[in-house]
């Protein structure tokens, strides 16, 4: 069912407002169609975004009415659309917590409609049913909603259609009984134009968990706020942390090669070809990439000519320390949906975990970096912010080496090239969303890339 024109519109102009909106700078016309009611008080409405150059999106949007105005959901308010004579408040459904039992519900029922099918993973009981929800703000990409303080409901946004790789690894992992990954408890899916699209996942809740990110951040903020003492004197030290996290990301690796297998990456000339597509789209949008631009050819180059022992198998995608908890007594990886702008079959593909590797190690150098992007360059802070990120690399990298059995280090071609692919996303990233940290992944690239000859030597 297509929408009423002043519903489109309202959509329209609140959807490239929403953090989770993808589109951010790009020219689109966007249109809306109703997938099905999820009760009697919200219907999941589907947007298309068609961009300028060709490009399309679909993301998923629970929508309520009320005919009077509700101050509580005054934050999520699209706009006011008027029915014979009467005005419709439209608010984002997800917010109202006296809505989104449903939700629960039909998981636990394992629900199946002729849109929607609705899978238990986990016991009935298990299932907080009641409990009222509570939507998290540092999600990104999607909307999770908290029940209580024992299961989060992961709602996607942007929708493609097959497989999602975090239901499809939750599955996995949880018949291993693996130990870094939160228990899958079930998963909606929908219908949509003859293909199957995963709308929501449900996971239990990491009671006492925090951020891999905010314990980054506070460990920085220690060492900035003492006068002079090395990363290593000052009381906030997070190389023990970083440490186990290696260990426990290794963990992870070997799970998922235990549950997916494994084979030689024989493929690096594909892999280097496709980081040359991605910077050539990046130059593109970020002018500033231009005088680095050889320097990463020839890394790429260099990847593309290497020999080495290298694997590949299914990895995270998209780790970072904003993708790992901190419990009591582990940590723990999430958001296995591998990188946002790829297709799901793309994220499906297995890689080298030097990907995931290089991600972390990416998010190390932003973690220790941060504060002198708030506060402005002062030498003694720069020196700092490089000394706690390379110790925290280095931790981090001793800590997987300990639990694999190999250090990733010793394929220092292949890990300065991911690692580059990934500063070049982040580049391209930060040009459209947040300017003033494009310096960030900017200063790495020009260490990470040679600026003369390629590089050569095994991966």
């Amino acid at each position: 069912m297509t929408a009423p024109g002043d519903l489109q519109e309202l959509v329209a102009a609140w959807l490239p407002t929403q953090r989770w909106f993808g589109g951010k700078g790009r020219l689109s016309t966007i249109t809306i169609e109703l997938l099905t009611a999820l009760s009697t008080d919200v219907d999941i409405w589907l947007a298309t975004v068609a961009y300028a150059d060709g490009e399309a999106e679909l993301y998923q949007l629970p929508l309520t009415s009320r005919s009077e105005p509700e101050e509580f959901l005054e934050h999520v308010l699209l706009g006011t659309i008027e029915r014979d004579g009467a005005l419709s408040w439209i608010y984002d459904a997800l917010h109202d917590k006296n809505l989104t039992d449903v939700w629960l519900e039909s998981i636990r029922d394992d629900v199946v409609t002729d849109v929607l099918r609705f899978e238990r993973s986990a016991d009935p009981d298990s299932i907080p049913v009641g409990k009222p929800s509570l939507v998290l703000t540092g999600e990104q990409s999607n909307t999770s909603l908290m029940y209580g303080d024992s299961a989060i409901l992961k709602v996607f946004r942007r929708l493609q259609p097959g497989i999602n790789p975090d239901v499809e690894i939750g599955q996995a992992l949880a018949v291993q009984g693996a130990q870094h990954v939160p228990l899958l408890m079930g998963s909606v899916t929908g219908a949509y134009a003859g293909a199957d699209y995963a709308l929501a996942m449900l996971q239990e809740y990491m009671t006492t968990a925090t951020d891999g990110w905010e314990l980054a951040k506070a460990s920085v903020r220690d060492l900035m706020a003492e006068a002079d003492l090395h990363a290593e004197e000052a009381g906030g030290d997070f190389a023990g942390e970083a440490h186990r996290l290696g260990a426990a990301v290794a963990q992870v690796h070997a799970d998922l090669a235990t549950a997916f297998g494994s084979a030689p990456l024989d493929d690096l000339a594909a892999r280097a070809g496709a980081m040359h597509e991605r910077l050539d789209h990046a130059l593109t949008v970020v002018a500033e990439l231009a005088p680095l631009e050889a320097g990463l050819r020839a890394l790429y180059v260099a990847l593309a000519n290497a020999a080495g022992d290298l694997t590949s198998q299914r990895i995270h995608g998209d780790l970072h320390l904003g993708q790992v908890l901190r419990t009591a007594n582990r940590w723990v990886l999430i958001d296995f949906e591998g990188e946002p702008m790829a297709s799901l079959d793309e994220r499906r593909l297995p890689d080298s975990p030097l990907r995931d590797i290089a991600g972390m190690l990416r998010s190390f150098e932003y973690a220790g970096y941060h504060r002198i992007l708030e506060t402005g360059y002062q030498p003694q802070l720069a020196y700092r912010a490089a000394e706690w990120a390379q110790r925290n690399r280095d931790a981090f990298c001793d800590g997987y080496a300990e639990e694999a059995g190999y250090d990733p280090r010793e394929h220092p071609v292949a890990l300065h090239a991911y690692e580059a692919d990934k500063a070049v996303y982040e580049a391209l990233y930060e040009a459209r969303n947040r300017p003033a940290w494009l310096a960030l992944p900017l200063a790495s690239l020009a260490r990470l890339a040679p600026t003369t000859e390629a590089q050569e030597g095994s991966a």
